[in-house]
């Protein structure tokens, strides 16, 4: 009798992953979705009766709509041309600026509508400023126009760090092809440019699209009356007036179907564009000449420093003198004594919760990322399927099914910190194994048959021969992965409890109460912690910029 043939290690890994996947997503989905139909143990459909039916519910879909496309349109405008720029021309002083395109796009987007209602709210600083010289006082920062274009300062960088990735990309003769035939300046941008990058452009709008859609703080700080989809489902379930965690579970399942659309259109026009390069010869940036040269810098500048003004404010803000919650003349340290007591607990629990979280990503995303590449199956195509789920999800849906699943026995872990620690992961995973995906396919498999046919096993032969070698790929979505984990709001929101609120839950919490000064000291806080960690990946890395 022949012996049974032993199981090879990866497939046990792929059966383990899977598993996680489903414990710690698929169930909680399930549930969310099951919730949807359940009234008293009885079937219905009446939550979704409710929500199309109710014409305020329609309304604020259409809010949603109508803001998360605004705002891609407006992210695309600024970012691609930046990236054209810093990727054709001489920019002085590009480092630096780099840096800061890349803080304010990691920045927690809600610290961003804190600081925009303190310089353009009904009493900002710009507010009073161009009060006195007009005569009355501008249109309001807040509604529509004020979401749009703060989400669109906000999101723009990750335009331009996705175009910039797909420019380094494109080979300099294509350019000085077009130019022979008189293809120059704005003529070559639309022509050339555009269509080559269109693939990314496309992915960029996704995910701008999808951050818009799902932002939670922003609308809520800066929306007076303006509802979005992600603050109705947090006040469906948390209301202060009554919840109805059934009709909240009924849309998130609407707002888990819509970005599912989305992201299968995006998908669909990507591969319409979709074709590979190589460059040879990449794009050597020349300084332009002229008014050219000024308006290019200008332009730079201005999007840059509007994008930064914000960061900016609130650390100057957190050294202003405070009488109870309102600013007076003055400066001082008070505010940081305030906060005091509660920011101990509060930067443990943020490198505690996001440490753990990290350490889990980075391991998971190099396993995903070898099955993916190395070992082509279906079982592994459907955990590469599983683990993009999140990124197409709201944060505010992932944290009610988490909710939903582990509220009761067998397994309870709401109000857990091993709870937030699963919610960051799943949530955060995606950059990370993206981008190890991305160097593991240039990592040519010889190596690893080398070592085995000096003695290593297989997993012997991978951590030891092509994870170093995966070491930058990986280190890049780590970081992205870090500075999304720390900045989380919409998820921690709903998970969080005294024990366990993080650096931008305190944050959070301080700007509801109306206490500008705390709130203040600790964003500059969490903002030193984000600058820290880019100058740390920048220098392990020794590279000076961050592209997808």
């Amino acid at each position: 009798m022949k012996k049974a043939k032993k199981r090879d290690v990866w497939s046990l890994v792929s059966l383990l992953i899977l598993a996680t996947y489903a414990l710690f997503l698929i169930y909680p989905l399930v549930k969310l979705l099951l919730a949807s139909f359940m009234k008293d143990g009885q079937f219905t459909t009446q939550y979704f009766v409710k929500f199309f039916s109710n014409p305020y519910y329609g309304k604020t879909l259409g809010n949603s709509f109508k803001l998360s496309i605004a705002s891609t349109i407006v992210s695309l405008v600024l970012g691609t041309p930046l990236a054209y720029f810093f990727n054709m021309y001489k920019i002085k002083g590009r480092t630096l600026l780099q840096i800061i395109i890349i803080l304010c796009c990691m920045s927690a987007p809600f610290i961003g509508a804190y600081a925009w209602v303190q310089l353009r709210g009904n009493n900002g600083v710009i507010t009073r400023f161009i009060a006195q010289i007009i005569g009355h006082k501008p249109p309001s920062i807040y509604g529509f126009r004020g979401i749009v274009i703060v989400l669109s300062l906000q999101l723009f960088p990750l335009v331009y760090m996705l175009v910039s990735g797909a420019l380094k990309n494109v080979d300099n003769s294509l350019l000085e092809a077009s130019e022979n035939m008189g293809i120059t300046g704005v003529s070559r941008f639309f022509k050339v440019v555009i269509p080559l990058c269109m693939p990314t452009i496309l992915a960029a709008a996704l995910l701008v699209f999808m951050r818009a859609f799902a932002d939670y703080g922003t609308p809520l700080l800066i929306g007076q009356g303006y509802q979005t989809f992600p603050v109705i489902i947090y006040n469906e379930y948390f209301g202060e007036t009554g919840t109805d965690h059934n009709f909240a579970a009924a849309v998130a399942v609407v707002a888990i179907i819509i970005t599912a659309v989305i992201f299968l259109i995006q998908k669909w026009a990507s591969n319409r564009f979709e074709f590979h390069m190589n460059a040879l010869h990449p794009i050597e940036q020349k300084k332009a000449k002229g008014l050219t040269n000024v308006l290019i810098h200008l332009y730079s500048y201005v999007i840059i420093g509007l994008a930064f003004m914000p960061q900016v404010y609130v650390m100057y803000c957190s050294f202003r003198k405070t009488s109870g919650k309102i600013f007076v003349p003055g400066y001082g340290l008070g505010s940081y004594q305030k906060v005091a007591r509660d920011l101990p607990l509060a930067i443990r629990n943020t490198f505690v919760i996001g440490i753990l979280a990290l350490a889990a990503v980075v391991l998971l995303a190099i396993l995903i990322a070898y099955l993916v590449v190395r070992r082509k199956s279906r079982l592994n195509d459907t955990i590469d399927t599983a683990s993009m789920i999140p990124y197409i999800i709201p944060g505010s849906v992932v944290g009610i099914a988490l909710v939903i699943g582990f509220n009761q026995k067998p397994l309870v872990l709401t109000g857990t910190m091993f709870i937030m620690v699963v919610a960051l992961c799943i949530r955060r995973i995606p950059y990370t194994i993206r981008s190890s995906v991305a160097i593991l396919q240039q990592i040519p498999i010889t190596v690893e048959e080398a070592a085995i046919s000096l003695g290593c096993s297989k997993m012997q032969a991978f951590f030891k021969a092509t994870v170093p070698m995966m070491r930058s790929g990986v280190l890049s979505g780590a970081i992205l992965s870090w500075v999304t984990i720390i900045t989380e709001l919409a998820t921690g929101v709903i998970l969080f409890n005294r024990n366990t609120v993080t650096l931008t839950l305190a944050i959070y919490t301080q700007v509801t109460r109306g206490s500008d000064g705390p709130a203040a000291a600790l964003a500059t806080v969490l903002n030193l912690l984000t600058i820290t960690s880019l100058l740390i990946f920048m220098k392990v890395s020794k590279n000076k910029e961050i592209t997808f």
